[in-house]
């Protein structure tokens, strides 16, 4: 194996592999360096209870990987194949349930079971939220600008912002604002009188957050969760990967490949070489170097900047930003295998596979979410766990034998300390807890599991790189958004060491499995590139 490339690129999660995959696609020599023995990050399909059971160890679902990224690598050539979900269900502990199908009038009549008022507002509701979303979404695949910076070129940038978000008014304006600002809860208090018509509503507001409903900034995450479509144009839609979330690292990897990438595995890298300001290559744990003038970091940015380089390497303003990034998150993955579907008291007749082809959720109301977050945060796991629960072998029978099912149960939340002091007896008490809540609703639950898995916020740090268990990178907080993200003046993918590129979901695009990132950094990196060859012909 060589041992110079034109560019290096450290953590074969989505990102990274998206970033290898565009800059082999342009010409250049990539090559990946993951630690683990497997790509993906934390998309990734595992088999925790043998080969027979494939099970999304972390990530869990499809929405914002735009078409552009689809288009570009060719992943439908490479196994790529994603079905949208079925309905969100919700049973309720009074025997009532909620089926919300993304059909106006099937939801007018669920959600008018709770309120008639709530009812008539639905429509509306999703019309607001769609028009500002219609208008926000571009700026997912738009580069931030220096915002503040005076130079020539950054007030060209921040010009461009401001023409690109013509399409908002004043009020749509203030809308916007308020979406970036307030809870959920202030939000949906505007519209719905329901607290299980609002828990509904507020579950994409505070998924993988270290924040209740009732916390400014979640409206955001709900925003954000909202503008991603499965390719078919639909704002909204999430789907499941046919194989896992593993197919989905595994077609950018073959895709990668394809273009002439290299991805070598079982390769942790120790530190990020530089020389005088500017990156030479990295050296591996094992001693190995490898040269190039280019390297990519994808893996969170307290790894990259405080652990592969010398802080004393950077303006020390940059390094009190990334120490005080904050990657905070107390959630817990639990995933089973089940000897058969999960029998809800509440659902008229036997499990419906069409009905459970969505999201499962464990959420009685918006109280139910802030009180679970309200425990975590005083330092005691959630004794009412809440849980974002899908069983993907309703559609993708190939993840288990026949007649079981593998359900992925994103729950939270457990104190934030759990990520660098586990308690696991804790941990095993809190898992029991999500399993005896849907039991509670669907009897038969608790004795059809047949494995169980629990994968706490220690783990996903010390297992998976993710600090604080964060599945995000860094907490989708106002304040961490955008031209914030992860630090001022370098939401551009650059870093103050020249040649030396990020583009880990702490990046602007980042949060869920977009490969954004690696596409916006890499446009970033061809550009300077494309900039450099010409600043050198010019001095010949």
């Amino acid at each position: 194996m060589s041992s110079t490339y034109d560019a290096i690129v450290v953590g074969g999660g989505h990102n990274g592999l998206v970033a290898a995959a565009y800059l082999a696609r342009a010409g250049l020599k990539p090559v990946v360096l993951e630690a683990r023995d497997n790509v993906g990050g934390a998309a990734t399909t595992e088999t925790p209870w043998g080969p027979e059971f494939k099970m999304t160890a972390l990530s869990y679902v499809m929405s914002l990987m735009p078409p552009t990224i689809l288009d570009d690598l060719k992943l439908a050539d490479h196994g790529y194949h994603v079905i949208p979900m079925g309905p969100t269900f919700i049973a309720l502990p009074d025997g009532r349930y909620l089926l919300a199908e993304d059909d106006p009038e099937l939801d007018r009549d669920e959600v008018a079971k709770f309120s008639s008022k709530d009812a008539d507002r639905l429509g509306d509701y999703h019309a607001w939220i769609s028009g500002v979303a219609d208008v926000l979404a571009p700026l997912l695949l738009s580069t931030p600008p220096s915002i503040g910076s005076r130079r020539p070129k950054d007030l060209l940038e921040q010009l461009r912002l401001a023409w690109g978000l013509r399409g908002l008014d004043t009020r749509g304006t203030a809308d916007a604002t308020r979406l970036f600002t307030m809870s959920i809860r202030d939000v949906l208090d505007e519209w719905f009188e329901s607290p299980e018509v609002q828990g509904l509503m507020a579950i994409n507001a505070v998924i993988g957050t270290w924040a209740g409903p009732d916390e400014a900034g979640t409206a955001y995450v709900m925003m954000h969760h909202t503008i991603g479509d499965v390719g078919d144009g639909h704002l909204g839609k999430w789907g499941y990967p046919i194989g896992g979330m593993g197919a989905v690292s595994d077609a950018i990897a073959s895709s990668a490949r394809s273009f002439g990438a290299e991805i070598r595995t079982n390769a942790p890298v120790e530190r990020i070489r530089t020389r005088n300001g500017k990156a030479i290559g990295v050296a591996l744990t094992d001693g190995t170097e490898l040269d190039a003038d280019i390297v990519v970091a994808a893996t969170h940015p307290q790894i990259t900047f405080l652990r592969h380089l010398d802080r004393h390497e950077l303006p020390d303003d940059f390094v009190k930003d990334l120490e005080h990034w904050r990657s905070r998150s107390g959630t817990v993955k639990v995933n089973v295998a089940l000897s058969e579907l999960p029998d809800f008291d509440a659902w008229p007749g036997p499990p419906d596979k069409e009905t459970l082809s969505g999201s499962v959720e464990l959420c009685h109301s918006i109280d139910h979410l802030q009180k679970s977050f309200e425990e975590a945060r005083w330092g005691q796991a959630s004794t009412l766990p809440f849980s974002d629960g899908v069983i993907p072998s309703t559609v993708d029978p190939s993840l288990c034998p026949e007649g079981t099912h593998v359900m992925s149960l994103f729950t939270q939340w457990v104190p934030q300390e759990w990520s660098t002091e586990p308690d696991h007896a804790e941990l095993e008490a809190y898992a029991d807890r999500v399993i005896d809540g849907y039991n509670d609703l669907a009897p038969n639950f608790k004795q059809s599991v047949i494995h169980r898995q629990v994968i706490g916020p220690y783990e996903m740090e010390n297992e998976y790189g993710l600090i604080g268990g964060n599945i995000f990178h860094g907490e989708l907080s106002p304040d961490q958004l955008f031209h914030m993200r992860p630090a001022p003046g370098y939401a551009d993918f650059t870093t103050p060491i020249k040649g030396l590129y990020q583009c880990s979901s702490a990046t602007h695009g980042g949060g869920g499995v977009t490969g954004i990132p690696g596409l916006l950094c890499t446009r970033r990196i061809l550009k300077d590139t494309k900039r450099n060859r010409l600043l050198r012909r010019g001095g010949d």
